[in-house]
Order: structure tokens, then C-alpha cells, then sequence
């Protein structure tokens, strides 16, 4: 099994040939490739400080225990026994910390996201519920300090979403909201509901990287575009004149609806956004199944069972299923107060990318 220096040494290695690299007049003068080695080397320096902080400690430890060894000096080697002791309890959390520095980061960690919610079982109840996750979501970026735009949506005529498809546009979206993908499962007595009987409804959660054309290139004669009224609640303008957009990509038979815009342009530069994220996401499950087959899909077939996440009203708790954590206050969390949830998972998948690097 590889040793944290095993892993760390290649990083230096590499750091010590970049800031090399940029040192060259030559390499100097390509405006673009001095800024991809910037960025490579702005993304080493951490691991590199806590690496070589790491290995001090090692040869601390290494120091002390050749002076203890030695035993000529009675004194000394009372001090260096309890040197050693903090030392190695100082290498202990080092190691930690280096062992989560080290695990593989997620490409799309910095990416903008697009999310669609739609409503699962529980008929209107479940639209209602896809609502109150858009809520939930929408609030939480606004108060992160992103950009929400709506690129499609289906509205209910009780005030929920049969669908509705969203852009969030911030730094590192993707990393904070990639958990949410899966089926969410609602237990509660909804407003509808006469004889006070607690309902279960689901709505699923798909999370998208949004990719731009340069990175993911379609081929626009695998695609039928059509043009048709929009319907809904976008106003005289966008009922009346021919706007909305459907895009089909034939071979792999997606399709992707956007009408929420009034300009005809708009609504087909949103599709073809949204195009691109599902065929990127699609290509990436499709690689992440070849290494391995347990490797499951996003979202499932909104069924009760295939849950991540329980949100239980009379008892006023929110379970997480993968993390096992549970959460109080759910109007607060549907208001947008979802940052510790999202911290929990964070530090959930921590756990369980180190389990897989011990194996």
C-alpha cells in the first residue's frame, strides 16, 4: 500500500518543475500558458505547505528518537521522551490532514450547476414538496452570495412544480450541491388533506455541471429543434409569440425543453446549455460505471425506496440515509438554512473516500 510520502513526494516533484517552468523566458511569454501553470501551482500550494510541514515532524520525531537511542545524556533523553510524545501526537493530526488533502478532487468541483426537480409519487402533494425544494434552494445560493436563473418549469395549479430546471452561478457550486441528487421523500399532513392524514411524497433532484461549448462539442446535425408556443405562467408575450424551445439529440434520444424566456434566442442558448450538462453527465456515469458496477443512477425511478434523504414533519427532523445524520428545524432548512446539512455531507464522503484508499 502506498505511504502518504508515496503520495505527497510526486506532488512536490511537480510543483518544484512548474515554479521552474514559469521561470523560463520563453514559457514567461505565452500569456495562456503561464496562467494554466499559475492555476496548477495555486492548486498544489496547500498540499505542498502541509506536506512539508508533515514532513518536519518526521524528522523531528526521527532526531528525537536517535537522541533517546543514544542514552549518553540522561537529562536530554528525559526531554526528548516528552518531546516525542507531542510530536507525534502534533504527526497524527498532520497525517489526517494531509490523508484528506490527498484524496482525489471532483473535476466539476467548481463548476456552475443546473438542477432540475420534479415531482415524484404523491400527486399534487408531491408538487408541492418539488416547490418547496426549489425554496430551499433557490434561498441557500442567494444567501451564498450565487446567481439563480429559472430555464424551465411546469407549474402546478396549487402552486407547486411538476418540473422545474434552474441554474445556480457561483463559486464552487458544484461541490456544495452535488449531494443533492437522488430522491427526496416528504411525510406530512398536507393542506389538502381534510381528515388530518399524514401523506408520503417524493420529488427527485438531479444535480448538472454546466459545460461550456468549447469543452463539449454537439454536432448540430444530430439535433431537431422545434419552435412552439410556450404555456404557462410566462405572460401575454410568451403565450401569444412562438418562443419556447425543444431540442432532441437523436442519437442519444435526450431531449430538452426551455421556455421561460420571452426571446426565442435566450430560450434556445438555455437548452442547449442544459443539452450539454445531461450529455456531459451522461458520458461521466458512463465512465464511472466501466470502474465500477455498483455505480447506480442519479436520480432512479422516484419509487419510495430509492431514497437519500426522509424530511418528517410531525417529528420535525430531516434524515440523511447515506449519512445517517439527522437535522431539526425543517422551516428554517426549506428557508435555505442548509449549510451544516451540507458540511455533514461533506465531511461524510470524506470518510468514505478514505475507507476506499485504505482498502
Amino acid at each position: 500500500m502506498a505511504t502518504l510520502l508515496d503520495k505527497l513526494n510526486p506532488v512536490i516533484i511537480r510543483y518544484h518543475e512548474i515554479e521552474e517552468s514559469m521561470g523560463d523566458p520563453e514559457v514567461a511569454a505565452n500569456f495562456e500558458t503561464i496562467q494554466q501553470l499559475a492555476r496548477e501551482r495555486a492548486s498544489l500550494e496547500y498540499l505542498v505547505k502541509i506536506g512539508g510541514e508533515y514532513k518536519d515532524l518526521l524528522e523531528e520525531i526521527e532526531d528525537l528518537e536517535s537522541l533517546i537511542k543514544d542514552g549518553s545524556e540522561p537529562e536530554l533523553v528525559e526531554m526528548a521522551k516528552e518531546e516525542i510524545e507531542v510530536a507525534k501526537a502534533k504527526l497524527e493530526d498532520s497525517s489526517q490532514t494531509l490523508r484528506l488533502a490527498l484524496l482525489p478532487k471532483n473535476p466539476n468541483d467548481e463548476r456552475d450547476v443546473i438542477l432540475e426537480i420534479r415531482a415524484g409519487t404523491g400527486g399534487a402533494e408531491a408538487g408541492i414538496f418539488a416547490s418547496d425544494l426549489y425554496r430551499a434552494y433557490s434561498r441557500y445560493a442567494v444567501n451564498q452570495g450565487w446567481k439563480v436563473e429559472v430555464m424551465d418549469s411546469n407549474p402546478t395549479e396549487v402552486g407547486g412544480f411538476n418540473k422545474i430546471v434552474f441554474e445556480i452561478q457561483g463559486k464552487y457550486v458544484f461541490s456544495r450541491m452535488k449531494f443533492e441528487s437522488g430522491v427526496h421523500r416528504v411525510q406530512r399532513i398536507p393542506n389538502t388533506e381534510t381528515q388530518g392524514r399524514i401523506h408520503t411524497s417524493t420529488a427527485t433532484v438531479a444535480v448538472l455541471p454546466v459545460v461550456d461549448e468549447v469543452e463539449l462539442k454537439v454536432d448540430p446535425n444530430d439535433l431537431r429543434i422545434d419552435i412552439f408556443h410556450a404555456g404557462g405562467h410566462g405572460g401575454q408575450n410568451v403565450n401569444k409569440v412562438a418562443t419556447a424551445v425543444r431540442i432532441v439529440h437523436e442519437p442519444s434520444g435526450l431531449t430538452v425543453v426551455c421556455q421561460d424566456e420571452r426571446s426565442q434566442h435566450k430560450n434556445k442558448q438555455r437548452a442547449m446549455s442544459m443539452l450539454r450538462s445531461r450529455l456531459f453527465e451522461a458520458e461521466q456515469m458512463r465512465k464511472d460505471a466501466e470502474l465500477s458496477e455498483t455505480r447506480r443512477s442519479q436520480v432512479g425511478g422516484a419509487e419510495r425506496a430509492e431514497k437519500i434523504r426522509t424530511y418528517n414533519y410531525p417529528q420535525d427532523r430531516i434524515t440523511d440515509h447515506r449519512s445517517n445524520a439527522n437535522f431539526h428545524d425543517i422551516p428554517r432548512r426549506m428557508d435555505g438554512g442548509l449549510e451544516d446539512m451540507f458540511d455533514t455531507l461533506l465531511a461524510w464522503d470524506e470518510e468514505r473516500l478514505l475507507g476506499e484508499e485504505s482498502l
